[in-house]
């Protein structure tokens, strides 16, 4: 793989990690409505990770192995991020980091990042087989 292509997806991988910390921060924020800007997170955060599939394959035209491990890496990284900034929310308001969130260091990137390879995975297997436009003329 040439130079380029890895820091494409690289770059990517950290883009949408924090892309996936900002949408987690953010739509926690407002107090009212909490399961509709729940939903709305879900669903800004299920757009985020088609693109990066759709990025991932159409533009870096990378297997549908390394796209769902690119796609699965950025979500483990917001997924850790989101365990800092809680644990660092923790600290501030009650001097002390309890055992859960040093737990969520690990728990919640392998808990978000297996299934979002799975699906990756499918997903861009699926492309893999839909001929491309060049193909199609």
């Amino acid at each position: 793989m040439d130079e380029s292509r890895r820091q494409s997806w690289v770059r990517a991988a950290l883009l949408l990690g924090v892309a996936y910390l900002l949408i987690g921060r953010a739509f926690a924020a407002p107090a009212n409505h909490v399961r509709l800007w729940r939903l709305a997170a879900w669903v800004v955060s299920g757009t985020a990770f088609a693109a990066h599939i759709g990025y991932e394959h159409f533009r870096l035209r990378h297997s549908p192995r390394s796209t769902a491990l690119h796609a699965a890496l950025a979500v483990a990284l917001g997924a850790f991020a989101l365990a800092a900034a809680g644990a660092l929310h923790s600290l501030l308001t009650t001097s002390a980091i309890r055992l859960s969130w040093l737990l969520a260091f690990v728990v919640w990137p392998l808990a978000t990042a297996v299934p979002a390879f799975l699906a990756a995975l499918v997903a861009a297997a699926v492309l893999a087989r839909l001929p491309r436009r060049a193909d199609a003329e």
